[in-house]
């Protein structure tokens, strides 16, 4: 008779204890669930691969260097992944000299991508990263955290240290800025 071994998953406040303990296993377990979120989010604030990525590695290499302060909040371990992640994408992007270069997603069209869909999406999707990124920081984490990391209001207060209530409003401020600021854009 075949056996067939079933996996248990261990749950995330327990690998948090035993990545508290310098358990690297455990760590390494919390970074596969949480990579793509954490790179994403700095991607989305950085808008370069490569930075993103090497940001990416700086913020477990962050995190696994102060998981012994990590306190259990009610919180998400990813709220305060995420956190260590934005701040070192927004110390990034103060220090960060402003280049021009042709994006190596434009470069690489493969073989069925239409260059001139490929190029009018991307500056889509640059001209609203650039509004976002114009926001107040409050706003523009607000906006980041809910939209494109698709968090409940609960857990984006959490991460900023707010209500859900006043979350809502930095929301529908940021929202009304972002129409205000694509409106004169496209008037302009």
């Amino acid at each position: 008779m075949l056996r067939l071994e079933t996996r248990q998953e261990t749950s995330e406040p327990d690998l948090v204890e035993r990545a508290r303990a310098r358990d690297s296993e455990a760590f390494a377990e919390l970074y596969d669930r949480h990579v793509a979120r954490v790179y994403r989010h700095i991607y989305y604030l950085v808008g370069d691969l490569s930075e993103a990525e090497d940001l990416t590695a700086q913020a477990f290499l962050q995190a696994w260097e102060a998981i012994h302060r990590y306190q259990v909040r009610g919180a998400p371990f990813a709220s305060w992944l995420l956190r260590i992640a934005h701040n070192l994408a927004v110390s990034h992007l103060r220090s960060r000299r402003q280049k021009a270069e042709l994006p190596e997603e434009l470069v690489d069209e493969g073989p069925h991508r239409n260059p001139e869909e490929a190029l009018q999406q991307q500056a889509d999707e640059e001209r609203v990263r650039e509004a976002i990124l114009r926001l107040r920081d409050e706003q523009r984490q607000v906006i980041i955290l809910r939209f494109v990391e698709e968090m409940e209001y609960r857990e984006v207060a959490e991460i900023v240290g707010k209500s859900v209530a006043a979350v809502r409003v930095i929301q529908h401020r940021a929202l009304n800025n972002l129409r205000k600021q694509m409106r004169m854009e496209k008037a302009g």
